[in-house]
């Protein structure tokens, strides 16, 4: 079975973009690729095999950077390196790209390049920018790809703020690029950023019900009512129930 980790439900939603079974089936200059996704700044590099999010070509600097004893081996290696208030945006990013490339159309995958940024773990315990860019390099006839370039350029002498934006871009014989703007407001409505039990707190918040209230509707505890509010607030960014309901209207989440 395929080891599950943070972005399998955003790329498992969409079946027909992941490959089964690893295998090269198109040979590639890593020095061009390389050459147009060279970024200022230590970088280093890996290749995910979709079939199992296995990790390999490693370079060694990964190590230094991060401050590792060891090569990741999995995708889940390296999520654990992400700085945890910027996975929401990680899997915005991933839904957005996913939902784009849909669009453009699966097929045209090997001539872009996606980017955007978010912080990572380094060696001394602090946190850094990261540009990350991924690009296609094989894929067979029936799923679109199966091995993926991802480069990771610290830029925190460049920038220390994410402008949570979403680049996709052509390369080869490609001219198309596309920007996605994950904004507060719209990166909201690009994730499903509620549970179904928080949805139903939430409505019932809004029509002026209080915890305990809302527990015997919902015949849960008035506390775990009160950590779903929590959550509700902290998902949303607001420190009452007012600002939370003013946002969640705004958003159109209610």
């Amino acid at each position: 079975m395929k080891p599950q980790h943070l972005l399998s439900g955003v790329w498992e939603s969409y079946p027909s973009h992941l490959a089964d079974n690893y295998a090269s089936l198109q040979s590639y200059s890593m020095g061009t690729h390389l050459a147009d996704i060279l970024a200022i700044g230590p970088v280093y590099y890996y290749t995910i095999h979709t079939s199992d999010y296995s990790l390999s070509h490693s370079t060694n600097k990964i190590l230094s950077i991060h401050g590792l004893d060891s090569y990741p081996k999995t995708l889940q290696d390296i999520i654990t390196l992400i700085h945890p208030e910027d996975l929401d945006f990680v899997m915005a990013a991933e839904k957005a790209r996913t939902q784009k490339i849909q669009e453009i159309g699966v097929q045209q995958q090997l001539h872009h390049k996606t980017s955007y940024c978010f912080r990572m773990r380094m060696g001394d315990g602090s946190y850094h920018l990261f540009h990350h860019q991924a690009i296609l390099l094989a894929k067979d006839e029936e799923k679109p790809f199966a091995s993926v370039l991802h480069i990771h350029t610290d830029i925190q002498h460049i920038t220390t703020v994410n402008n949570k934006v979403v680049i996709i871009s052509h390369i080869g014989k490609r001219n198309d690029s596309y920007k996605i703007v994950l904004s507060e407001d719209v990166f909201a409505r690009h994730m499903s950023l509620l549970s179904k039990r928080e949805v139903q707190v939430l409505e019932l918040l809004s029509q002026g019900l209080s915890s305990r209230q809302i527990a015997e509707k919902l015949y849960v505890s008035a506390a775990t009512v009160r950590v779903h509010r929590q959550h509700l607030l902290k998902k949303t960014k607001t420190t009452n129930t007012s600002s939370l309901i003013k946002k969640c209207i705004e958003l159109k989440l209610i």
